[in-house]
């Protein structure tokens, strides 16, 4: 098996945060120069990964010059309600945390050379899914993914060559989990007279901790070995199994490591720092940026309703300040949204029937 030090996950795919805040200038700035000379940013897609773009109608040409693309922070914005919907969707297949890290990896890594503007990343977000469940050995058909969450599995299939692409086909990649693992079972040795109940404990919370760092860019500036310290850290902070400052430096006079015991620290408070700033958005906000997207590939706003439906599932309830008219716009906004890129379409069929409307 491969080791994280020699890995081009190491080598090619962390970063420093100046040159994330770059790469997705650099996206988005393509995205915005692609609305000028086409009148949209959408592609179209080839099951061999080549992608094109319509031709602008000219009778549309004052509706796109009306447009107004995303802004990096909107674009934030959606990749971060995306990823949650990733989560999802691995929870309702009852996916392992190894197919979820990876699958949120690879969508993470697509988006540092592509804007939402330019692929869906709803398509990219399953493509993400699908890509995942082969690689971690745990195959799903397209179909079986399609069918599981009503969409037509030729998008994905569509999209699968083009993900790969943008991963520059380095599809091995490190989560936090197995070193959180590993930290767990060295902690039994550091500290044998610890109940073992309690690290059991601290290793769950730990778990927890690590699902939502992976939720942060912290993925791409931090190796996973310091991610499931970051975790442990926090966990820790609830529990108060052991000292962590002792086990750190230990850790570290163990293996030699070239960091310093303040470096460290360093590292895992801008860790926990990612953890505490990050930020789901709003519905207003969501349905705003939407609205933003839909002008860029002109397409209609009704979908603006399927989105109250998304956050309404998301709730787990139904909005009762909204009024009887909303409500009934919403389900035939649902009804008539195109499934290329209705944000509700693909949730499973399940969570839809124990949430719909009555």
């Amino acid at each position: 098996m491969s080791d994280f030090q020699t890995s081009t996950h190491r080598a090619r795919w962390i970063f420093t945060p100046q040159e994330l805040v770059e790469k997705y200038k650099a996206s988005n700035q393509r995205a915005i120069q692609t609305l000028e000379k086409y009148g949209t940013t959408q592609m179209e897609v080839d099951i061999d990964g080549s992608f094109s773009f319509p031709e602008p109608q000219k009778d549309n040409a004052e509706k796109h010059s009306r447009s107004k693309p995303l802004n990096i922070e909107e674009e934030q914005s959606m990749r971060v309600f995306y990823e949650n919907k990733l989560r999802e969707v691995c929870s309702a297949f009852y996916f392992p945390n190894k197919i979820q890290a990876t699958a949120l990896l690879y969508f993470k890594r697509f988006y540092l050379h592509w804007s939402v503007m330019e692929h869906h990343p709803k398509n990219i977000m399953l493509t993400c899914v699908y890509a995942a469940c082969k690689i971690e050995e745990n195959h799903v058909s397209a179909e079986e993914l399609g069918k599981g969450i009503s969409q037509d599995h030729q998008m994905i299939l569509n999209y699968e060559m083009i993900v790969y692409q943008g991963l520059e086909f380095d599809l091995i990649v490190y989560a936090p989990y197995r070193p959180l693992e590993g930290f767990v079972n060295d902690m039994e040795e550091f500290c044998p007279e610890t109940n073992g109940h309690m690290l059991k404990d601290l290793h769950e919370s730990a778990k927890l901790e690590v699902d939502r760092i992976m939720l942060t860019d912290a993925p791409l500036l931090y190796p996973p070995g310091q991610l499931a310290l970051a975790a442990l850290r926090r966990a820790n902070n609830v529990h108060g199994v052991l000292d962590f400052e002792r086990y750190i430096e230990s850790v570290l006079s163990r293996q030699n490591s070239t960091h310093t015991y303040p470096e460290l620290v360093e590292y895992l408070n801008a860790i926990d720092s990612w953890v505490m700033k990050y930020k789901f958005p709003s519905e207003k906000d969501m349905k705003h940026i939407n609205r933003k997207l839909k002008s860029c590939w002109g397409h209609g706003s009704h979908e603006e309703y399927c989105l109250q439906f998304m956050f309404w599932v998301r709730n787990g309830k139904r909005n009762r300040s909204t009024s009887p008219k909303v409500q009934m716009k919403c389900k035939m906004g649902l009804l008539m949204c195109n499934h290329t890129f209705c944000f509700s379409s693909w949730i499973p069929k399940a969570i839809i029937v124990k949430h719909e409307f009555r």
